[in-house]
């Protein structure tokens, strides 16, 4: 799912018992847990895509513990890593880490439906195809009533608004054309095309934003 990537792109230190640390999870949890807080279900079942350390999950987990959360992510590494994380924090409503390639069509139909579902720091690292392909198959694996929730950096209606955007974005685009930031006006209509209701994306810390997507009710 993912194109080559620059060194910066993706910053993640082995640590003991199978674990990773990434100190930039380390930073935002928080920020994304309280965004959750005041806007998700308090209940039922949360899938995210591309748990990547573990260390978010983990976070979410004790922070919204009326949800059940189910990781992935498309390497071993980090469902082993994911899964050391949950055992290290002792959170109980953490399911085991799954294999999944969230840009492959058919996996909504596999997973059921779930009354949240999470995005944290994958777009800007992918092709616009495979992003148009997750967002479909996420909206897909969002029950009536429940939201899609996506975190990350972003062109702001085709405007990098900071000069650390600009870098990381040329950087991403210089190891792989088909990668880098994805534009907030695309997010809408890509969005609205999946058959979702849009917020307007609310501001976070380090210019990025989140998207919060509801599905309808039939």
């Amino acid at each position: 799912m993912t194109g080559k990537l620059p060194p910066s792109a993706s910053v993640a230190e082995p640590r003991e018992g199978g674990k990773l640390f990434a100190p930039a999870a380390a930073r935002n949890a928080q920020a994304i847990a309280e965004f959750l807080r005041d806007h998700a279900p308090a209940s039922g079942k949360a899938l995210e895509i591309a748990s990547g350390t573990g260390q978010h999950i983990t976070h979410f987990a004790s922070s919204l513990p009326g949800l059940v959360w189910q990781p992935t992510d498309i390497e071993p590494a980090r469902l082993r890593s994911i899964d050391a994380h949950v055992a290290e924090a002792g959170v109980r409503n953490v399911a085991p880490a799954a294999l999944l390639d969230a840009a492959q069509k058919g996996w909504a139909a596999k997973h059921g439906e779930h009354d949240l579902v999470l995005v944290v720091n994958l777009l800007h690292l992918i092709p616009t195809r495979s992003v148009v392909a997750l967002l479909d198959e996420a909206a897909q694996a969002v029950a009536p009533g429940g939201c899609l929730v996506i975190y990350g950096p972003f062109k702001r209606d085709g405007v990098l608004t900071s000069a650390g955007d600009v870098r990381f974005d040329s950087e991403l685009r210089s190891a792989d054309p088909e990668i880098g930031y994805k534009d907030t006006a695309e997010m809408r209509s890509w969005l609205d095309a999946a058959g979702l209701i849009v917020d307007v994306p609310a501001e976070m810390p380090a210019n990025n934003l989140i998207f919060f997507a509801r599905k309808p009710q039939p």
